[in-house]
């Protein structure tokens, strides 16, 4: 992989990469199959993925004809990386045994080990017999849609396909490491503007993000909507509120302290709640909400924006998701993806059915949808919240910051790239763009 980094780094093109061979181990991020009983009995707060993620050499697997071999540049810390660390809902090997009876492709996922991951920046070193539309030496993002195209519930919506999975949670060979394996239908090109570790965060959050609010499968946001968006500085709010305003929109950021207040300001997001000023409790007790509470927010946010928010951007779960119910305007819509604060839920369904509302599932996305969404990246429509960058070897800090939530935005991990700031190809756009808006969220140390 040292020679292959090289290379890549001195600008080597298709042909010369192609000419270099492939190892047979490469340095991986993964969890342990004999180690997920190791916190039997811990609180999921104290579950530390430092002791869980380990970093060294796993065998290179063999390619199928779909597939492409990449060489991973950058990658970053999503809340399902966080889940594998800690075994949390379960251990991912189950998801790893169910995907090896499906082929004999699927039988190389069931191993000892899951390198884990579901983002990457890189380039291609390899494709299979059938890849058609990318080349060795292409530079690609990689989304975490992995679908078998052979199953007819995969049409129309792939992410309502019978096998859908997640890259890098349900399926081996993520994007934590300096190579990963993924599908043909998972590449798209790389934003030129961007470097290694600003490109690699976006695919999994941003997609996510454009499928509940932009597109037919989510909430069809129109011109003039109010949206209110929980954790609107955080790795989906970030992406959410970028989209509103591009959409023409209105969005309603809430956040957790002034810092994060002045962050939205600075990315255009004119309204701002910040929830510990507020005090919110919607929550007596653990068992008892508080509708007063709902009530307060919903005035709030009237005083901001002047009516209800058409659309509620809904992941934290249990906390939240009472006062989402109510908050919404009638005939709104409460479009939700994630649990991150539980997923039994409660809410008064007066107000969803006497009021017209919808709550809406949401899941990643398409190939389409995460397509479009990156070009919105590649144009500089929407720029990454890349907040800190770890080295690879420090993957287990990296995801125990995500884990305790003592982040905003994305954490970029440096994989093959051995410094921040490489692959940018297209200063001019940069510059168009503009340096402080693209590095917003380091500059405000979030």
């Amino acid at each position: 992989m040292q020679a292959i980094r090289d290379a890549i780094l001195a600008g080597a093109g298709g042909e010369e990469l192609s000419a270099l061979p492939l190892p047979e181990s490469y340095r991986a991020a993964f969890v342990r199959r004999d180690e997920v009983e190791m916190f039997a009995g811990v609180d999921s707060d104290e579950k530390d993925p430092r002791k869980s993620l380990h970093v060294s050499e796993v065998a290179v697997p063999e390619l199928a004809p779909d597939e492409a071999y990449i060489a991973v540049m950058a990658s970053s810390i999503n809340f399902n990386t966080v889940w594998t660390s800690i075994f949390e809902p379960l251990p991912t090997f189950g998801f790893l045994d169910r995907l090896a009876r499906e082929s004999t492709w699927g039988a190389r996922h069931a191993l000892p080990y899951h390198v884990v991951g579901s983002d990457a920046a890189g380039v291609v070193l390899r494709v299979g017999s059938l890849v058609r539309n990318f080349s060795p030496g292409d530079k690609v993002t990689v989304h975490c849609n992995y679908v078998d195209d052979q199953d007819p519930s995969a049409h129309d919506d792939s992410m309502l396909a019978a096998n859908e999975r997640i890259w890098g949670f349900e399926t081996n060979f993520g994007g934590l490491a300096d190579l990963a394996v993924v599908k043909a239908n998972q590449l798209m090109p790389k934003a030129t503007h961007l470097s290694w570790e600003e490109a690699a965060v976006n695919a999994l959050c941003n997609s996510t993000a454009y499928r509940m609010l932009v597109s037919r499968n989510g909430a069809e946001m129109s011109q003039g909507d109010n949206v209110l968006v929980w954790g609107a500085s955080g790795g989906l709010g970030s992406y959410a509120v970028q989209h509103v305003l591009n959409g023409g929109g209105t969005p309603v950021g809430v956040v957790s302290s002034p810092s994060k207040v002045a962050l939205l300001h600075d990315l255009g997001v004119e309204a701002v709640i910040d929830r510990k000023e507020a005090g919110y409790r919607f929550w007596k007790d653990e068992h008892t909400q508080d509708e007063s509470e709902w009530r307060r927010l919903g005035k709030d946010i009237r005083a901001l924006v002047g009516d209800d928010p058409d659309i509620v951007f809904e992941h934290p779960g249990r906390q939240t998701m009472g006062a989402s119910v109510f908050a919404c305007k009638r005939a709104g819509t409460i479009v939700t993806c994630a649990a991150t604060s539980g997923y039994m839920i409660e809410y008064d369904n007066r107000h969803l059915w006497m009021k017209l509302k919808t709550i809406k599932g949401s899941h990643f996305a398409n190939y389409r949808e995460a397509w479009d969404a990156n070009q919105l990246i590649c144009k500089g429509k929407v720029v990454p919240p890349l907040s800190a960058v770890y080295p690879l070897e420090d993957v287990g800090e990296a995801a125990y910051q995500v884990h305790r939530n003592l982040h905003e935005g994305k954490i970029g991990v440096l994989c093959l790239a051995p410094t921040e700031g490489l692959g940018i190809d297209d200063p001019g756009l940069r510059a168009e763009v503009g340096e402080d808006r693209i590095t917003l969220f380091r500059r405000h140390g979030a």
